[in-house]
């Protein structure tokens, strides 16, 4: 089984790699190796092409061949959107574009796109279901919602076989600093102030990046096509409440900070359509984790 991996080299694509190898898969790196990459996340020797996502060609020899494209090439980070939405546009939107062209055309058995929960917006009660209307807040989640709809319109116009899975928020080792968990640990570790938006109540639910990449993966080799998918874990905390779960010791320095921007109060995801098809979504305990 040849598969290409783009974005192979960032903190949830890089670990979906190493899983494939363990699996004895034959695995291609296309990363256009921005700061939030890092070679030494990957455990072995893998081919690697050093590509923006919007540049790849049907005739580049990282496609020819290949049986499955997955897709974690993405600008994530919420507060970078909100400075600055271009390169959001460039590579969640564009990139996702040039990427199911070239899918096409090169008959790739199944395109797997990684999205987010973000997508579905603001969730004060119950659970997101992949039937519900997508409603993002900021350019971020807006680009991967685009995405989506691209993917799925590439299906319905060509019959490119697809899937597509909204995780919610990752946690685990090699993340970037920038994002919320490693910015806290560094934080307390170093006994500098933590920024958090206030009022602190914003609910996330965290689930461990190599349970999210062994229900990918169960995806990606199953038969299942043109179709979406949640993937979550249920644990879900206040930023307030993961602060007090990773400081141990009790040495937080907390700082409230305005809100963010758009800031979205609460997600939730219902994984009970992948669970009922797949079995139960293996999940580590968060609070056990960071012990």
């Amino acid at each position: 089984m040849k598969i290409i991996i783009t974005g192979g080299l960032g903190f949830i694509g890089s670990r979906f790699v190493n899983l494939c190898n363990k699996k004895g898969h034959d695995v291609t790196i296309i990363d256009k190796y921005t700061y939030a990459a890092d070679l030494d996340r990957i455990d072995f020797h893998a081919g690697y092409f050093n590509k923006d996502i919007c540049d790849i060609t049907e005739d580049d020899l990282c496609i020819k061949g290949h049986d499955y494209i997955v897709n974690f090439a993405a600008e994530t980070h919420v507060d970078n959107s909100i400075e600055d939405g271009k390169p959001f546009i460039r590579s969640n939107v564009e990139g996702v574009f040039n990427l199911l062209e070239v899918a096409r055309k090169a008959n790739i058995k199944k395109f797997i796109q990684i999205s987010t929960d973000e997508v579905y917006g603001d969730v004060l009660e119950g659970e997101s279901k992949e039937t519900d209307k997508l409603n993002p807040s900021s350019y971020y989640s807006a680009t991967k919602a685009s995405a989506d709809m691209l993917v799925k319109s590439a299906c319905r116009t060509y019959g490119l076989p697809y899937i597509i899975t909204r995780t919610c928020n990752n946690y685990g080792p090699g993340q970037h600093e920038e994002k919320f968990i490693p910015k806290l640990l560094k934080c307390i570790k170093n006994n500098k102030k933590i920024p958090v938006y206030s009022p602190g109540n914003q609910i996330r639910e965290w689930i461990h990046v190599d349970d999210n990449c062994k229900a990918i993966y169960n995806l990606m080799i199953s038969d299942n096509v043109n179709d979406t998918y949640n993937i979550g874990s249920g644990e879900r905390y206040t930023n307030l409440e993961v602060i007090d779960i990773l400081d141990k010791d009790n040495k937080a320095n907390i700082k409230m900070v305005p809100d963010r921007l758009g800031h979205d109060t609460r997600y939730a995801l219902n994984s009970s359509k992948y669970k009922s098809e797949f079995g139960k979504i293996t999940t580590t305990n968060f609070k056990k984790y960071y012990e």
